[in-house]
């Protein structure tokens, strides 16, 4: 269970909206339901707001009640769909969703996305005084200021699914594969992913990749009676096409590699335990530090402890991986 904090409640709220953007990510759904039904608790109407900064805009908002959250804790994506809002950037149409949501004498926004979501909540709480607190929903895991993102932990096990059953056919017929997961700019999923399915080597954004030293890798491996089967994890990168590019290596190293891209059924399914608790207690909390009159924070956790950090810091700072999940990784695939 994550330690909450105790937050005085100093302000009077009549009505706060909820919205889901960008990428969608296993757990937003309990993440919603922890909004509203914590809202409904201390008598404050929630809003939800669909297709998220697009649905703002253009005032798609509707009124919710228990019953709208109800058997949605264990289904995957968002019931009130999301969507990537380049109009947004502008000021102008900040300044328009803001007087969208005092007509509907709404007193506080919570959003649920990644970076570019939470960048737009800093950006509209900034400039129209409207209180707005940020969850980091993402696969990810790249968010500063909080250990874990909702959606993470589902995308792992997701991924570890399907390498577990593309095992089976490597081990049948002594077959490398090389498996890609998501993650641009983060080795979050590949690193946690390659430790606990055995792969024999990660490839990450963080860490230079070289042809010779997967080579080298896989020749010890036949060396030590390990065959010529195996699983190699890699990250997409920021560039599309590098697993392919890393097959066309191979084989020209006298290897005879698999592909098989992950992609977004990794996004997809029924959110995990850990992420239907992360989520929910996420979402009461936004709700209780915005009664605090708390604003432009995002409710992160760290060491168990659920905790605001302020969105400017969350955006202006990166989070890389740690280096001993890196070692960890390099130690156990020896």
């Amino acid at each position: 269970m994550y330690k909450l904090p105790a937050l005085d409640a100093v302000k009077e709220l009549k009505a706060i909206a909820v919205l889901t953007s960008g990428g969608d990510a296993p757990g937003m759904n309990p993440a919603i339901r922890g909004v509203v039904r914590a809202a409904l608790s201390h008598g404050i109407r929630v809003y939800g707001v669909n297709r998220g900064y697009s649905g703002l805009i253009i005032g798609d908002i509707w009124e919710m009640n228990s019953r709208s959250v109800s058997n949605i804790v264990q289904r995957g994506g968002t019931m009130l769909k999301s969507d990537r809002c380049e109009a947004f950037k502008d000021p102008a149409v900040r300044k328009q969703a803001a007087e969208i949501l005092r007509e509907r004498d709404i007193e506080g926004l919570v959003v649920i996305g990644g970076d570019g979501s939470l960048t737009g909540a800093a950006l509209l709480a900034e400039e129209s005084g409207i209180p707005v607190v940020g969850l980091p929903g993402t696969i990810d895991n790249d968010i500063h200021g909080t250990e874990d993102t909702i959606g993470f932990d589902t995308a792992i096990n997701t991924a570890l699914d399907a390498i577990d059953k593309i095992r089976d056919t490597a081990l049948s017929h002594e077959r490398l594969f090389l498996v890609e997961v998501m993650g641009r700019d983060s080795g979050f999923i590949a690193t946690q992913v390659g430790i606990a399915c055995g792969a024999e080597m990660v490839v990450i954004p963080e860490v230079e990749f070289k042809i010779e030293s997967l080579c080298f890798q896989l020749a010890n491996n036949r060396v030590k009676g390990k065959g010529s089967s195996g699983i190699i994890v890699v990250a997409e990168g920021p560039r599309s096409g590098l697993t392919y590019r890393i097959a066309q290596q191979l084989e020209e190293h006298d290897q005879a590699p698999r592909v098989c891209i992950l992609g977004h059924i990794q996004r997809g399914g029924s959110p995990t335990g850990h992420d239907r608790v992360l989520a929910s207690c996420m979402g009461a909390m936004a709700v209780d530090y915005l009664r605090a009159g708390y604003s432009s924070i995002m409710v992160g956790v760290q060491k168990g402890e659920i905790l605001d950090v302020p969105l400017r810091e969350v955006l202006e700072r990166n989070k890389s991986l740690d280096r001993e999940w890196i070692e960890m990784t390099r130690l156990l695939h020896k």
